[in-house]
């Protein structure tokens, strides 16, 4: 049946006149782009990521001349057995480099590996015999064949019309390389994604899968490299051209010059930029979810190509949106696995969405390549979301865990949305999902594991960076700090009293109480009477300025909350008073002293009345000036 529907299609097709023709292409070509929004959302976004300094109208020029080409490569790809010879030579002519190298090839043969691309009209290339000097090379062209075994061999046999010899990519590879020892023509479809077993390289500024077969054929057979193109005159009108490829004839060299010449053609030429197929995902091998946070492939190539396009390091242009936690102390606690995403993902532009406040911070800290505020509350809040779309993101990763944040990366348009399922729990705007197993016992096991163990599902090969953040120069730390607040947990906060004694008891300390405006009332009546030797600058301070006198304490007494978390990222001594809260799951988790004290009794994984820390048991942990980097109790 599907033979049938193709000889018919094709033979109609053949015997309309053009301008019909031309009008047919033109309306199918537009139904593709509008009525298949996959299609036009990858060729958009194939564009933005190729051409991000172009604006958007010209991305969707592009994008729509290049369905309305597809489409007439389409109508003549089912023409092509039915024309005659005559019609063929008014659709094809040769270019002048095209002629004189087959003459050249047939004064003197040679082995030539000849690749083509996926260019508007690329099925008129098995009819070049038709306007070439003959005779014409031996020439095999590997192809992928149709799974319907009769269509398949109709198609086969409309283009080996003229001479040709199509050969499964399943099994025509020896006979190809029969054809090369025989000095003859090598026939490869080079610019497709290549997936686990292609050579990693980058194409138009992206990591991508690329086939290095006719790499390994030019090194093998020191072949000519060669590359044959249609370029679009009109329509049904075609200029087939033909470039040589110069390379240093080893696989990998030819292998990354072929795509650095289809970049130059894309990028310097706009009639072949709107020919080439930009709803193909070239770059999909490295959007697989299980591998989507590391590179990976068969054969690296990364290094020699940045080595010739004399780059030190690769592009971003993968873009990857982080939405990070609401408090403070989760947002610091996610900074190592920040850092192992970036040595895993070299190639990743990461993108941080977060409270305004903590952006600052995070800009310092150069853990990311944008920052994106969170908006205000209100009409407009979703919408903001919406409009993120015009960026094309990547991936979007959520270390949140509502409803708000999955419909957020829902709205902002990423195919991959990743994030954390607890039992019992339903995140349907997910695309990709970590289920936390049954048996890992969240009270056991720190925040950050669980979170290291959601990246690792999806590719993080790197382990998380717990390295303090080092101070901009040097400080000289004198003073103790203190953190008597907690923004969201009263229960977390040891009682003003015992703050109280604990400064009594070293009257020759200074002290600095830390917190924000909502901490002020506590602070105030914990410095009362105390003089200048306790300096109370809660809600006096920005958030750089907060991190600074941070790194001017020598030791930092505190709660349960943010500002402890911040001052162990610091690399800031830390003794954490824990009550209710569970230090094993969210304690400090950088590479600085720290001292955790609980109640006498209470379970190491917290629960009791934080009121039942005496001050003396802090007062003996500060005597001892030796926090240790691990957890105790």
């Amino acid at each position: 049946m599907q033979k049938l529907l193709l000889q018919t299609s094709g033979w109609i097709l053949a015997h309309l006149p053009e301008p019909l023709l031309h009008g047919v292409a033109t309306i199918l070509g537009e139904l593709m782009f509008w009525a298949i929004p996959r299609r036009r959302q990858v060729a958009r976004s194939n564009l933005h990521h190729a051409f991000p300094e172009r604006p958007a109208s010209w991305h969707r020029r592009i994008a729509r001349h290049s369905s309305r080409r597809l489409a007439e490569t389409v109508l003549l790809s089912l023409a092509i057995p039915f024309l005659t010879e005559k019609r063929l030579r008014q659709i094809i002519r040769p270019s002048p480099r095209l002629v004189d190298l087959t003459l050249r090839h047939q004064r003197a043969p040679y082995p030539v590996v000849m690749v083509t691309t996926h260019m508007a009209y690329w099925e008129v290339q098995p009819c070049m015999p038709v306007v070439l000097p003959k005779p014409f090379p031996e020439m095999g062209i590997i192809y992928r064949p149709l799974d319907n075994a009769a269509a398949d061999q109709w198609v086969k046999r409309g283009r080996e019309r003229f001479g040709f010899r199509m050969l499964s990519r399943r099994e025509g590879f020896v006979e190809l390389l029969k054809v090369l020892r025989r000095q003859g023509v090598a026939g490869i479809l080079f610019d497709q994604n290549a997936g686990m077993q292609g050579g990693l390289a980058t194409f138009l500024g992206r990591v991508c899968s690329t086939s290095d077969l006719p790499g390994l054929m030019v090194e093998k057979f020191s072949a000519a490299l060669e590359v044959i193109y249609p370029r679009r005159l009109g329509f049904w009108r075609v200029e087939l051209a033909l470039d040589l490829v110069a390379n240093d004839q080893t696989a990998a060299g030819a292998t990354i010059a072929l795509n650095q010449w289809l970049e130059g053609k894309l990028t310097s030429d706009e009639n072949l930029c709107a020919s080439w197929l930009w709803a193909h995902n070239r770059w999909r091998n490295q959007d697989v979810p299980a591998r989507r946070f590391r590179l990976e492939a068969k054969r690296d190539l990364i290094a020699a190509d940045l080595r010739q396009r004399g780059l030190a390091e690769l592009p971003r242009r993968t873009r990857i949106f982080v939405r990070l936690p609401n408090w403070l102390g989760d947002v610091v606690m996610a900074v190592p696995l920040l850092r192992a995403l970036r040595v895993s993902r070299p190639d990743a532009e990461i993108t941080l969405i977060a409270k305004p406040q903590f952006l600052a911070l995070l800009k310092s800290w150069q853990v990311a390549d944008r920052f994106h505020p969170l908006p205000a509350r209100g009409l407009g809040y979703f919408l903001h979301f919406w409009k993120l779309r015009a960026a094309y993101p990547d991936t979007w990763l959520l270390f949140t865990n509502s409803f708000r944040g999955d419909l957020e990366a829902w709205l902002g348009g990423s195919r991959q949305r990743f994030g954390i399922i607890r039992p019992g729990k339903r995140r349907p705007l997910l695309s990709h999902s970590y289920r936390v197993p049954a048996d890992f016992d969240e009270r056991t096991h720190h925040q950050l594991e669980l979170w290291e163990n959601f990246l690792r599902h999806f590719g993080l090969n790197v382990a998380p960076d717990r390295h303090p953040q080092p101070p901009a120069g040097e400080i000289p730390a004198s003073a103790i700090g203190l953190i008597a607040g907690s923004e969201n947990n009263p229960s977390k906060r040891w009682p003003v009293e015992h703050w109280r004694a604990l400064i009594a008891a070293r009257p020759g300390g200074h002290f600095v109480l830390f917190g924000t405006a909502n901490d002020r009332p506590i602070t105030a009546a914990i410095a009362a009477g105390f003089g200048d030797r306790v300096e109370d600058i809660a809600g006096r301070t920005s958030l750089p300025e907060y991190c600074a006198r941070l790194q001017a304490c020598r030791l930092l007494v505190t709660n349960d909350t943010g500002g402890m978390h911040l001052a162990n990222a610091l690399g800031v001594s830390v003794i954490g008073l824990f009550g209710p809260t569970n230090p094993i799951r969210t304690g400090p988790v950088f590479d600085a002293p720290v001292k955790i004290l609980q109640p006498a009794g209470c379970p190491p994984t917290g629960g009791a009345p934080l009121a039942e820390l005496k001050p003396a048991d802090v007062l003996a942990a500060m005597s001892e000036n030796a926090a240790a980097p691990v957890f105790a109790t």
